[in-house]
């Protein structure tokens, strides 16, 4: 959620930020809504303090005089509720197209129109060649018998899998690897909640416009949702909360299954474990001041831990700075990993490392007091640490050997008994 008086302030900012993230929404629309909320809410409360003094004036008032106040004060009665009436349909609205105004993207994020024009910032390790002929991830583990995708699609449809023996316990060794990094680091790892209310997807900017990509609760439990990420619970941990100043900023890591129903991708990237309706993932949080320099800071903390993981897996990638059409509603500047697959032929996106400023913190009141005693919202930063099984179709194929077998990446062996070879 957006800063109303800077929106009032510097409306023609607010229309470039639609322009360039490709957001329909009204702006002059909207002023003219905010203009009458303001106007009425205004008369109200000019006719609620006409009431009181009505009200304390007639116990001195006798007779005729008194008489004619009373039907003074029934004819405010009826206006006051017919225009209360009126305003809580207004305030409704009001309160509701907030929701869809974009925050505004940083002056160094690039124009374009989706992730075909976000820009190369830089690249690491070097493109492997094979002296034989390289085999898909998926080829991989049907060979080996590590993934089952027909069965999976069999029990619950398209974009499902089985991972079996030892590609489960490769999985576990890269999650625990990730959670061992963030908690040297100082990183507070939660285990959240995987089924969240609608305020929560809400108040991190996933709802509303993001519900035809969750996973909903049937009519019994008509309010609740599979999270996406763990985003979602962990920045909401502190909803409704004024923080210490003096404890920020805090990092947290949520580990979690995820859910997405990936609508609207019908035959994009169909082939293997790429978009799957189920994953795991080490998420990192920062809630911090807000301070811009801070901001960039954490930021680069965030993005650093995860180059740090991809390098000790020893995986090729590049990052990128994702233009202004490949930002969501709500960040204000973004950088993706990219990892480099094989059977892809190219980079694809890995990790996502997001900052919001307090565009999340309004919607969740998520709050510290300044020096001067004064609430301040605060900002908040997530960033993928490593997300799975997606990141093993790198370290399958990359790591891949003649006779089909896959070389288990030399800082993961710890956490798979010391085993070399899958």
């Amino acid at each position: 959620m957006i800063d109303l008086r800077d929106l009032r302030e510097r409306p023609d900012a607010y229309r470039e930020a639609c322009r360039k993230k490709g957001i329909k929404f009204d702006i002059d629309a909207f002023l003219t809504l905010d203009k009458n909320y303001r106007s009425l809410k205004s008369e109200l409360e000019e006719l609620r303090a006409k009431q009181n003094r009505f009200n304390k004036e007639l116990r001195s008032l006798q007779g005729e005089e008194k008489e004619k106040r009373l039907q003074e004060m029934k004819a405010l009665a009826a206006t006051l509720k017919h225009k209360s009436s009126d305003f809580k349909e207004l305030e409704t609205e009001w309160k509701n197209q907030q929701l869809f105004i974009p925050s505004i993207p940083l002056e160094s994020v690039p124009e374009g129109k989706d992730d075909s024009e976000n820009q190369e910032l830089r690249k690491w390790g070097e493109i492997p060649g094979f002296d034989f002929k390289p085999r898909d991830h998926v080829e991989l583990g049907e060979l080996r018998d590590l993934i089952d995708i027909e069965r999976g699609v069999k029990i619950a449809g398209t974009r499902n899998y089985f991972l079996k023996g030892d590609l489960v316990r490769l999985k576990h060794a890269v999650l625990q690897f990730a959670c061992d990094l963030l908690h040297k680091k100082g990183y507070t790892l939660m285990d959240p909640p995987h089924i969240v209310k609608y305020e929560a997807m809400m108040g991190t900017s996933y709802f509303p416009g993001g519900e035809d990509q969750a996973y909903h609760l049937d009519e019994r439990d008509p309010d609740m949702y599979l999270i996406g990420t763990s985003e979602v619970s962990v920045c909401s941990y502190h909803s409704k909360e004024i923080l210490d100043a003096e404890k920020l900023p805090l990092r947290y890591a949520g580990i979690s299954p995820c859910y997405r129903r990936e609508a609207g991708t019908y035959g994009k990237d169909t082939h293997g474990l790429f978009r799957i309706h189920q994953f795991d993932k080490v998420e990192q949080v920062i809630i911090c001041k807000a301070d811009k320099d801070e901001s960039a800071r954490m930021h680069q903390e965030l993005l650093s831990n995860a180059e740090e993981l991809m390098q000790a897996l020893n995986i090729p990638y590049r990052v990128v700075v994702n233009c202004t059409g490949d930002l969501g509603q709500g960040q204000v500047y973004k950088n993706d990993i990219e990892a480099w697959m094989p059977s892809r032929g190219k980079y694809s996106e890995t990790h996502s490392c997001s900052t919001f400023y307090d565009f999340q913190a309004r919607r969740l009141s998520m709050r510290y007091k300044d020096e001067s005693g004064k609430s301040v919202y605060c900002h908040t930063l997530n960033n993928t640490c490593v997300a799975t099984p997606r990141i093993l179709i790198p370290i399958m194929e990359l790591n891949q050997n003649a006779d089909g077998s896959i070389t288990v990446p030399e800082v993961l062996r710890p956490y798979m008994q010391g085993q070399e070879k899958i």
